[in-house]
């Protein structure tokens, strides 16, 4: 009797929020759908609908939610449809920012579980184990693994090319802008590398600068501008490559960091940081261009980066990177790369020398 073959479907995580008191009472979860259907339509009618609610049904979920904080998350205006109060705008927000800021943890774990699922199947593919700093292009790959199994952690970049090193993955990934040298992050890359030891895969190109609010109220234009008292940034984290950028960037513009409001208060990715200046906590943050536009936010242009894979000059052989750089050059993966804003898939596959990435 032949065994079954069976392909196994990938699982995805996303977090929740449970709202309760002392009581025990709680909030009907489908309130943020609803919060954000209500923000985008300005309908309570084409809320409903999009959801697939009765206007009664949604009526009664804002009327408990009104009832447990006490205070109301939606304002009907006669003739003018339906907008989130500030506390409905704060609920919408917070929920947005920490998807944002736990999504490449969760990504991360979501891996790791999909891997497990996999090994108990009856086919077997090699295992591909990648080590990224997280990024839109970056996340498409688990889509395009037909042939083999892939292992995507998110991690710094510095975190990723010493796991390399140290043989405990099989491809890396760092960013470097491509219209200046940043030596702080050349250094810092540079001493985990020898020379004719590695490769590079090329990947993308993308953008990274200021996100600012839709229309730019505060009239944003460089970063001098962030000197200014009516100006509040929001930063990443220490040791992260975007970190290492910005300061780059605030050197080369000859602005003082300690001047600027909010320089040491973080996020830990581009897309909390876009929620972050969405909720109006912020004015202004530097990230890509996708995490931009999928918060509604303008966005300013202060570089363009190299985004690409490296990994051992042996590897390159294996079959599991073969199968990688095969699908990196497909008109399918590299449309789905021109969908993201701000991305190029720049010789993408192409294999060269680390030496025509990283100036030694």
């Amino acid at each position: 009797m032949q065994n079954k073959v069976v392909i196994a479907k990938r699982i995805y995580i996303k977090a929740a929020w449970k709202f309760y008191d002392e009581n025990g009472d709680n909030v009907d979860s489908r309130i943020f759908p609803l919060l954000n259907a209500i923000h985008e339509s300005g309908k309570l009618t084409k809320a409903a609908v999009e959801l697939g609610m009765s206007y009664r049904h949604v009526w009664n979920i804002l009327k408990k939610c009104t009832d447990f904080f006490g205070s109301e998350l939606v304002e009907l205006q006669k003739g003018k449809g339906a907008k989130l109060t500030p506390l409905g705008e704060k609920l919408l927000w917070a929920e947005q920012l920490v998807n944002a800021r736990f999504e490449p943890q969760l990504n991360s774990l979501a891996s790791e579980l999909n891997l497990e699922i996999q090994k108990n199947l009856t086919f077997k593919e090699p295992l591909l184990r990648i080590l990224a700093s997280h990024g839109y292009a970056v996340a498409l790959l688990p889509e395009f693994t037909n042939k083999f199994k892939l292992n995507l952690q998110y991690k710094t970049a510095e975190e990723s090319l010493q796991a390399l090193t140290k043989g405990e993955c099989d491809i890396a990934a760092f960013h470097l802008p491509t219209d200046f040298v940043n030596q702080t992050l050349v250094d810092v890359y540079s001493k985990y590398f020898k020379p004719n030891t590695y490769k590079v895969i090329r990947f993308v190109t993308r953008k990274q600068g200021l996100m600012v609010k839709n229309g730019n109220p505060k009239g944003i234009e460089k970063i001098e501008d962030l000197l200014r008292a009516d100006i509040k940034f929001i930063n990443r984290q220490d040791n992260s490559g975007t970190r290492l950028l910005i300061e780059e960037i605030f050197r080369r513009a000859t602005v003082d960091f300690e001047q600027v409001a909010g320089f040491h208060e973080i996020e830990f990715t581009h897309s909390a940081i876009a929620a972050y200046v969405a909720s109006g906590m912020a004015d202004t943050g530097i990230g890509v261009e996708t995490a931009a536009r999928q918060f509604g936010l303008d966005f300013i242009p202060l570089t363009t980066e190299n985004y690409v894979l490296v990994c051992h000059h042996k590897s390159v052989k294996k079959f599991a990177v073969q199968q990688l750089i095969a699908e990196l050059k497909t008109e399918k993966f590299q449309q789905s790369v021109l969908k993201l804003a701000g991305y190029k898939p720049f010789c993408c596959g192409d294999v060269c020398n680390l030496e025509d990435i990283l100036p030694w």
